[in-house]
């Protein structure tokens, strides 16, 4: 599996619970409904990264690679 980060995400009570509701109805976790959100979010955006396959770098929508986080 992959390295995963994590980080405290402060959000309304009621936006929670409308997360909940919708992540029981999907049969998911809420942890994994905000991160299917989010992961859709950035999709929709543009703004997700792609592998290039060869050295499974990430590379920006324009095809250069991206620097790598920590290196």
């Amino acid at each position: 599996m992959a390295k995963r980060d994590s980080f405290l995400l402060r959000i309304p009570p009621e936006l929670l619970d409308a997360i909940r509701r919708w992540a029981d109805d999907e049969f998911r976790s809420v942890n994994s409904q905000i991160e299917m959100i989010l992961a859709r979010a950035v999709a929709q955006s543009g703004r997700a990264p792609t592998t290039n396959e060869e050295s499974n770098e990430p590379e920006d929508p324009k095809g250069k690679k991206r620097p790598q986080r920590g290196a």
